[in-house]
């Protein structure tokens, strides 16, 4: 895995860090570059949340500017609300300086807190974070868009410990029953919309435009494609089960890391504690499309 401690990511041109992460290469910090919570509010998220809201994600929505699904009391839901807000600024005026070229046409996403311990939650295979897997359909449908996230481990001892078996790329071509998974029987990957999708899809934007939520239901043939392979690799046993070109990464207290969750496999093997920020960027800002998930598949469907 390759990586940008603070010093040489200084050094670093946007053409640099953006080609790094379309490569499937991690971009990591040992120190977060964001200013994060004061210590009062750390140890508010950490310590001070009721327990009774012990929930896998907390995620501000910037589109509503607000925790959707929430039940707290208002004062501890105004001031996470606040906490998170302010961090997914900080993360994108972050992005936009180091990673100008995919700024036009984002697609601004959550800003979570991740609070549980990931490891031994015992959830089925779908869900759990514990299983190699990569990102697919974030807020409904990407129709090709990458999924950037930022991480940062706000444990303030543990290290946050991923695993993974390379990128999408390296493991499709090493699994070929990833391919029939994305195919359902078909006798090629579909990635474009037809005429029922692009209908669906007009509606669902209708809609959002004063329900911006109703978003997350939108989808597209390459988010199913992309869904159908997610769920092939957590719940096969023998892709599970297979070690080939498996590694562990280590991300210490503090620190910070960026990544395409779509173009890299990865799970969450133990960790408590995390703020997450997703952006979606439109495949046409890339500068190594040729490597992205969607042109991966539609290689298979040409």
């Amino acid at each position: 895995m390759d990586r940008y401690p603070l010093r040489s990511f200084n050094d670093a041109t946007p053409a640099e860090i953006e080609e790094a992460m379309e490569r499937a290469e991690v971009v990591f910090f040992d120190r977060c570059p964001v200013e994060l919570p004061n210590e009062a509010d750390l140890d508010f998220m950490r310590d001070g949340l009721p327990r009774e809201l012990a929930v896998k994600n907390i995620s501000y929505h910037p589109e509503s500017d607000s925790i959707p699904r929430f039940d707290a009391a208002p004062e501890v839901k105004n001031r996470i609300e606040e906490i998170l807000r302010t961090h997914g600024r900080r993360v994108e005026a972050f992005l936009r300086r180091s990673c100008p070229g995919y700024v036009p046409g984002w697609t601004l996403g959550t800003t979570s807190f991740r609070s549980l311990e990931e490891r031994g939650r015992k959830l089925k295979p779908r869900s759990s974070n514990e299983l190699v897997h990569i990102d697919a359909g974030a807020y409904g449908a990407t129709n090709g868009a990458r999924i950037l996230r930022f991480f940062v481990n706000i444990h303030p001892t543990r290290d946050r410990v991923w695993g993974t078996k390379g990128s999408f790329r390296d493991i499709m071509s090493r699994h070929p029953e990833l391919w029939e998974a994305a195919k359902k029987g078909k006798p090629r990957v579909e990635i474009d919309k037809g005429p029922f999708d692009k209908l669906y899809s007009g509606l669902i934007d209708a809609v959002g435009k004063l329900y911006p939520l109703v978003r997350v239901i939108d989808s597209s043939p390459y988010d199913r494609s992309m869904r159908r392979i997610h769920n092939f690799m957590k719940e096969n046993a023998k892709f599970r089960d297979n070690p080939d070109g498996y590694q562990e990464i280590h991300f210490p207290p503090m620190s910070a890391w960026m990544v395409f969750t779509d173009g890299i496999s990865h799970s969450v093997l133990t960790g408590q504690h995390a703020l997450v920020t997703t952006v979606l960027v439109p495949l046409a800002n890339c500068r190594l499309p040729e490597l992205s998930p969607y042109r991966v598949l539609a290689r298979s469907a040409a």
